[in-house]
């Protein structure tokens, strides 16, 4: 066991490596949520600031027969009583876990329930949504009734009946105030009933929403509703008299509760259809392993349907795959004085409860990950809690100020404990180094009693044959005793004491085995030049002096026919720096001859000029020098396919040309000493330049012979002429020109003088 105070280290343990060149020595770093989320936490919580400290405990009370549970309540005793559905059941869990059926309706689900002062149960259930009143008689009470009579036969000290029908399709919500009025909240209409101790009931306050959701009393008295359709969170006066506080950017208000000092916290979800302008989310599909059963929500906000209605129910909802539902949920605080905030979001989350622990702390059930979360300020949270299930439901009071929790797929009941747990693990993603690595020393950031282990394998499954976990002694600043792997993961193990224990952050120290360059390919393009672009200053770029940027970009290509460009592609697993060197051979040499050295960028361009005409072949040399000691440098090298040289102009030879009556007669025989003709053109007396083929029309050839007539141009005023201006006599020039394979062009000219 190690006791640290303060010990300051840096802990990198990062899923993306953050480094941008490979300097031998290595870190891998966690302690970011966005890092740490990705682990695996036993009893350990996660702050959205960074670190890992003590969860509350969290331990199972009760799994239910039922899929889900969508309301609970506690008496004064401590017994849990849950509103369930598939199949639809109210049961009793005393604190020690002990579970019996009180109550099992002909509805499919029992919706919400609420437990007054005196022990008698309220119940909502839907479809044809009834309230149900459930009594505890005890066993051989009214001694000679019949009704005491049948109770005892049906060894059952519960009796229920129907209490209230609203004549609404569905019921969400329940509440009791101080007198022992009974407040219900129903869909369809948006109404709000009111049901006095004799049973006497009436429309307390009628929305223009087809839905009211949740509820729940202020410190005045006044009933603070949120409903489904625009999100509107309503503070209802004693008399009735509604006024909305809060337009929630979301659709439905899922959850709402009141702190002492009066804000009022109300979780928003769902699409919201209308000219609110508000963001826009679509809820998934919803799975009901069971017969088909229509909306219904307890007190946590969730919601499934499948019978249609006039009035469609609210729109959050989830699925026994546990899919998460896209858009994700929002938390509002109202502050007393009426302004509203938004205090938490989430796009993965949906928050279906909202309590306060004992300290004054709003905590939120969420799905479709099982998660509670601690929320601390605006954006500032805590990850708690994950269930092993997938939806967090509802809260209620528990003995000696811990909370009850109820989830849905499984249908289990909790206990959040007041007081953190003695002992909570913490196990991180698998890092893959991509290399065989040798593993240094940890580092580790953080106080109280903190232990870590270790361990690797060279398969991303630890359960495949890793290595068992080793703990990892920091005291003595000894090497992580892991073996050398390619993947590596580490464990924290967090005790209660004082102070209390709290990782701050890890740092894993390894050096990846060198492995050489690898080339992926060589290109060599004649009458092609590369011109670097500037280098943007800045660390992500690579801007230090003498640095290569980790992500470049080949240069824009120009053409310049005196040029030769060779640019090369080539990684290396270490992400080492490397410089190149760059070679070239003639194709009947046996030598290589170096064109240069020590360069830092994948290209390279050179005078055509240098080479004489040929065939040859780049050799590109790539090392890892930069990042490695003397002698421990590797180096790789690729040669390019064969490409020929020609910088030498064809001849032409033996241009002749003379006129025959009206026509001009033009021969020439054109000759290269490499490539072959590619084409060859005529001007006479300056006029544009005319195509003109070679024997045989086909141009394949090193040599080609051209014979053509063309006709004698009119005579002009501006031409040469003889006495008798005949145009048999007018001086002519004749120019033809020709260019080889590679456009290397040559001309010649001959003139037909006058007679």
């Amino acid at each position: 066991m190690i006791r640290l105070r303060w010990l300051v280290v840096i802990f990198s343990v990062l899923t993306l490596l953050t480094f941008v060149f490979a300097e031998g020595t290595r870190t891998w770093e966690q302690s970011k949520f966005d890092e740490l989320i990705k682990g695996t936490p036993k009893g350990v919580a996660i702050r959205s600031t960074g670190g890992l400290e003590l969860a509350p405990a969290f331990t199972a009370l009760s799994t239910t027969p039922s899929t889900y549970i969508w309301s609970i309540a506690a008496d004064r005793e401590g017994n849990v009583y849950a509103a369930t559905g598939s199949p639809a059941r109210i049961y009793r869990i005393t604190p020690d876990g002990k579970s019996n059926v009180i109550f099992e309706p002909q509805e499919l689900q029992v919706q919400a329930l609420v437990v007054s002062d005196s022990g008698v149960i309220y119940a909502a259930t839907n479809p044809d949504g009834k309230v149900y009143k459930i009594e505890h008689h005890a066993i051989g009470a009214e001694k000679g009734s019949k009704k005491s009579a049948e109770k005892a036969a049906a060894d059952s000290p519960w009796s229920s009946s129907v209490y209230f029908e609203p004549g609404t399709k569905y019921i969400w919500n329940l509440l009791l105030d101080d007198a022992g009025n009974l407040f219900v909240a129903t869909g369809d209409h948006g109404e709000i009933f009111r049901v006095t101790p004799k049973g006497e009931h009436s429309v307390f306050f009628k929305s223009d929403e087809a839905h009211i959701r949740v509820m729940r009393f202020d410190a005045k008295g006044n009933l603070i509703a949120g409903s489904d359709g625009s999100g509107l969170v309503y503070r209802i006066s004693a008399s009735g008299e509604g006024f909305v506080l809060y337009s929630a950017p979301k659709k439905e208000i899922t959850a709402l509760a009141i702190d002492k000092n009066g804000n009022i916290y109300a979780a928003g979800a769902g699409e919201r259809h209308g000219g609110s302008g508000a963001p826009s989310f679509s809820a998934p599909p919803i799975s009901i392993p069971s017969s088909p059963s229509p909306s219904s929500s307890g007190a946590g906000g969730i919601v499934i349907s499948s019978s249609p209605s006039s009035s469609p129910p609210p729109s959050v909802s989830f699925s026994s795959s546990g899919s998460t539902a896209a858009g994700g949920s929002e938390i509002y605080r109202i502050a007393p004085d009426g302004s509203p905030s938004r205090l938490w979001s989430s796009h993965e989350d949906l928050v279906y409860a909202l309590a306060f622990d004992q300290n004054g702390q709003l905590l939120a059930g969420t799905g479709n990950r099982g998660h509670v979360f601690a929320i601390r300020g605006e954006e500032e949270f805590t990850d708690l809690i994950k269930a092993s299930a997938t939806q967090v439901t509802a809260f209620a009071e528990a003995p000696h100020g811990g909370l009850y929790a109820s989830t849905s797929n499984l249908g289990k009941v909790f206990l959040l404990s007041a007081k953190p747990a003695e002992e909570g693990s913490y196990e991180s993603d698998v890092f893959d180094a991509h290399i065989f690595s040798r593993w240094g020393r940890a580092e580790f950031r953080g106080t109280g009693n903190v232990e870590l282990f270790a361990r690797s394998g060279n398969v991303d499954n630890p359960d495949r044959n890793w290595s068992p976990w080793q703990q990892i002694n920091l005291r003595n600043d000894s090497p992580v005793s892991a073996p050398p792997a390619r993947f590596i993961q580490w464990k924290a193990v967090l005790r209660a004491g004082n102070p209390a224990p709290r990782l701050e952050s890890v740092t894993l120290n390894y050096l990846p085995k060198n492995v050489p360059p690898d080339f992926d390919d060589i290109t060599v393009q004649t009458g092609v030049r590369y011109q670097a672009l500037p280098k943007p200053a800045g660390p992500d770029m690579g801007g230090a002096a003498g640095q290569q940027p980790h992500f470049d970009s080949p240069p824009p290509p120009i053409h310049d026919r005196e040029s030769i460009g060779v640019k090369w592609s080539v990684h290396d697993d270490n992400d080492d720096q490397m410089v190149y060197s760059v070679y070239y051979r003639g194709d009947a040499d046996s030598r290589w001859l170096m064109l240069k050295e020590k360069l830092t960028e994948k290209f390279y361009s050179f005078d055509a000029s240098l080479l004489p005409d040929g065939i040859y072949r780049i050799k590109v040399v790539a090392s890892d020098a930069p990042s490695h000691s003397p002698g421990q440098a590797l180096t790789a090298e690729k040669e390019s396919s064969p490409f020929e040289v020609d910088t030498t102009e064809p001849q032409i030879e033996n241009l002749a040309a003379l006129v025959e009556g009206d026509q001009i007669h033009v021969t020439f025989r054109a000759v290269d000493s490499f490539s072959t003709i590619k084409r060859a053109e005529y001007s006479v007396d300056a006029g544009e330049w005319q195509f003109v083929e070679p024997g045989g029309q086909l141009s394949d050839s090193r040599t080609e012979s051209y014979d053509f007539r063309i006709p004698v141009p009119a005579t002009c005023s501006s031409c040469a002429t003889t006495k008798n201006g005949a145009a048999g006599q007018i001086e002519h020039v004749v120019v033809v020109r020709v260019y080889d394979r590679y456009e290397n062009m040559i001309s010649a000219k001959t003139v037909i003088h006058a007679k």
